[in-house]
């Protein structure tokens, strides 16, 4: 029996990695380390909670103690760190948590690690491990920089973040590097495209401009939306990331992409041209959003809002999994068109969700289920 601890699993990628391995593997006990802040939803994973191979610990991967009683409670196997904060316009606002979260709560988890999976020294000083342990750390793309309208990122490509939020993950696979050069410590990196699907706070891009349009409101898109990004279907990154940990040649990265690159702005058009040919084909979905009106000729691209272009906005980002592929035998499953209808159904039927996250009723759940433990 492996033991898993996923931080960050509440939020959108954890969230689905979480629901993904309890799916695949019967032979597992899993700990869910989430501070629960904005993005992160308890309402999320309350069905996986109930699952008795799954404990559930609210704190931060900053805090030590926190960390180090997991470790003191659980044998555990892996630790795959997918807690960051990870919204650039909000790194933009706020740099100092960026760094504080993603650098030093990384070097945190690493240190526990590195102490509780320590059995002893070789004849050159450097640690040995317990067999089987093996840390991942979930990165971005974000930390290549950005590309002109040709190329790709390869595991070779030099880091060259741009936004305070890239530079804070480029710091943490520093340090996972560090770790593992330093003091030989089992590590993998994976680094993805942008994700997409069921679970996604509605800040970023697909799920806000999903959410905006059941609300009859504005599409704003940054500059003229010509910016192009390599779109990944979560559980295609869930499934990308169970092969790393369990079959990756220990101390490599491994870049995950999509193969699906599109501008902004086709994106956006996609995606309002989709919802409205899906609730002119299911009724029910309009009444189930108590829209006043079966008329939907509204809705459509002058919904799009241009608004002022995002401080140091990368023009274009784009993957080359290659190295996966043929070391490990991942590739992207879910093209863009498949995995878009599979999304916008998957808001249409749980607008009860979104409504949670945004309200913060989260926080009221919590406090139901924990509150006087």
């Amino acid at each position: 029996m492996k033991h898993y601890l996923v931080t960050g699993g509440a939020g959108f990628i954890g969230a689905n990695y979480v629901k993904y391995i309890l799916k695949e593997h019967s032979d597992i006990q899993l700990v869910i380390l989430d501070d629960l802040t904005y993005a992160g939803n308890l309402g999320t994973i309350k069905d996986d909670l109930k699952d008795p191979r799954v404990e559930f610990v609210k704190g931060s991967i900053v805090d030590p103690q926190i960390v180090q009683s997991i470790f003191e409670k659980h044998p555990i196997d892996f630790v795959v760190n997918f807690a960051a904060e990870s919204h650039v316009d909000r790194s933009i606002e706020n740099p100092q948590l960026f760094l504080q979260t993603n650098i030093l709560g990384t070097q945190n988890m690493l240190d526990t690690a590195k102490k509780f999976w320590t059995v002893g020294k070789d004849e050159k000083g450097y640690p040995i491990y317990r067999e089987g342990v093996k840390y991942l750390q979930v990165s971005t793309d974000e930390v290549y920089g950005s590309l002109g309208e040709t190329g790709y990122f390869t595991e070779k490509t030099p880091l060259d973040p741009r936004s305070p939020y890239s530079a804070s993950k480029t710091g943490a696979d520093l340090i996972v590097v560090a770790y593992s050069e330093t003091y030989k410590m089992p590590v993998n990196i994976t680094r993805c495209s942008n994700n997409y699907g069921p679970y996604h706070f509605p800040e970023k891009l697909i799920p806000l401009i999903i959410k905006n349009i059941l609300e009859g409101k504005k599409l704003p898109v940054y500059g003229d939306g010509s910016n192009v990004r390599d779109w990944l279907y979560v559980e295609d990154h869930c499934k990308a990331i169970d092969s790393v940990l369990l079959r990756g040649r220990t101390g490599e990265v491994y870049n995950v992409g999509g193969h699906n690159e599109m501008k902004n702005i086709d994106i956006v058009k996609l995606t309002i041209a989709t919802i409205r040919r899906l609730l002119e084909e299911n009724p029910e979905y309009g009444k189930a959003l108590k829209f006043s009106s079966p008329d939907l000729s509204w809705l459509n691209d002058d919904l799009i809002t241009f608004v002022k272009d995002r401080l140091g906005h990368d023009q274009r980002y784009a993957i080359d999994p290659t190295k996966i592929t043929t070391e490990l035998g991942w590739y992207p499953e879910t093209k863009f068109a498949d995995g878009i209808v599979k999304t916008i159904r998957w808001y249409l039927e749980n607008q009860d969700w979104v409504e949670e996250v945004t309200s913060g009723d989260y926080q009221k759940y919590y406090e139901q289920m924990y509150g006087n433990r």
